[in-house]
Parts: structure tokens; C-alpha cells; sequence
């Protein structure tokens, strides 16, 4: 009971110095609060919370910058190596279908050489 009542009395009062003083901004507004918006005050203003606003303001900057990278360049990048890649893929068909069947191509010498037969079959084919 006594350890509630000081919960209710010291430790509450102390934890809303050490939130924004602010209103909650509206969804138009930025999420996130500006350097020159905030009013560290009392208790809160030391130097360790002013180094954690810092940093809070820096990764919102460093964020918006890799969420538009994200969005504004890596999208559109990925969608065009992919057309890029599906226009060589059907290039490459197209150009394998004006080559005569494997079996009536010529069998050069330098083509398969082989130094030891292989150990299945009649050791000439691969397994391929």
C-alpha cells in the first residue's frame, strides 16, 4: 500500500517531466517533431536528452532519405532489369529456334574431348 501511494506520488509526477509538453500533432502535420519545436525544460533539459533528440532527428532524416531511395529508385530499377532480363530471355529462344537440331550440328574435334571415359555408360555420354 505505502509502495503504491509513492509510485502515485513521486514517481508518476516525475516521469511527465520527461514527456513532450506538446498536443498530439494531427495527421497532416510530420510525425515526427522538430528540433526547433521541442522544449526540453527543467529536468528534462540535460545534456543526455539533448543528444537523444539529436539522434531522433538525425535517423528521421536518414529514413526519409532510404524510404525515398526505396520507393523512387530501387522500385523502378528492379522493373526495368527485370523487363531487361525477360527481353533476353526471349532473345535468346527466338535465336536457339533458328539453329538446326543438336543431332545435324557438326562434331568438330576440338568439341568433347575427353582424357578418361567416364565411369557409366558407355563412358562417352554425360549424364546430361
Amino acid at each position: 500500500m505505502i509502495q503504491q501511494q509513492l509510485l502515485r506520488r513521486v514517481i508518476r509526477p516525475n516521469i511527465r517531466a520527461f514527456l513532450p509538453q506538446q498536443p498530439v500533432p494531427n495527421t497532416v502535420r510530420r510525425r515526427l517533431v522538430h528540433l526547433n519545436e521541442v522544449k526540453l525544460e527543467g529536468a528534462a533539459d540535460n545534456a543526455f536528452n539533448r543528444d537523444r533528440l539529436a539522434m531522433k532527428l538525425h535517423a528521421e532524416k536518414s529514413s526519409e532519405l532510404w524510404r525515398k531511395l526505396s520507393i523512387y529508385v530501387c522500385i523502378p530499377a528492379l522493373i526495368l532489369a527485370s523487363l531487361n532480363a525477360w527481353n533476353l530471355w526471349n532473345e535468346h529462344w527466338e535465336h536457339w529456334e533458328t539453329l538446326p537440331p543438336l543431332d545435324q550440328r557438326p562434331q568438330y574435334s576440338y568439341l568433347n574431348i575427353r582424357t578418361k571415359k567416364f565411369f557409366w555408360g558407355d563412358g562417352d555420354k554425360t549424364l546430361l
